[in-house]
């Protein structure tokens, strides 16, 4: 298991377009200028995003992409689920071949991880990753949660 640069960029630009956009599209320019990520890295991310139903894209002059979503119904697991990254733990990806066709002795050890994984990245939305005024931020608030 492990979080790839693709999934982290994607969750990086979506929660950039989230704090920066003013209801007018975001240019892949802009938040390669303020996230540091290629504007063509960014060019293959929004494609899988704009297909999963995370971004609604622009043409023209003052095109650019935007949030298909309200904020606090795009979770973080969407977002990595969209650009393909996968965060199973289990080697055989749940199905229970891991060990010679058969479930192998940690299986069940790894399910659990993996579960716990996505639990957790489920109830993140991008609304609860924006920086709040007041002495906490909602990330805060929601990891005491769980």
């Amino acid at each position: 298991m492990k979080l790839t640069t693709k999934g982290k960029f994607a969750v990086t630009a979506m929660l950039d377009i989230a704090i920066h956009s003013d209801s007018t599209p975001m240019t892949l320019y802009a938040i390669s200028e303020r996230q540091g990520i290629s504007i063509s890295y960014l060019e293959q991310l929004f494609v899988k995003l704009r297909r999963f139903g995370m971004v609604k894209s622009y043409k023209g002059p003052g095109g650019g992409y935007m949030l298909a979503k309200e904020m606090n119904k795009i979770s973080v697991s969407e977002i990595i689920k969209a650009v393909d990254d996968d965060m199973d733990a289990r080697t055989c990806n749940g199905q229970k071949n891991c060990h010679s066709n058969n479930k192998c002795l940690t299986h069940d050890l790894w399910n659990g991880l993996t579960n716990h994984v996505y639990k957790y990245l489920d109830s993140i939305t991008l609304n609860d990753l924006i920086p709040s005024t007041k002495t906490s931020t909602p990330l805060t608030q929601t990891l005491t949660r769980i």
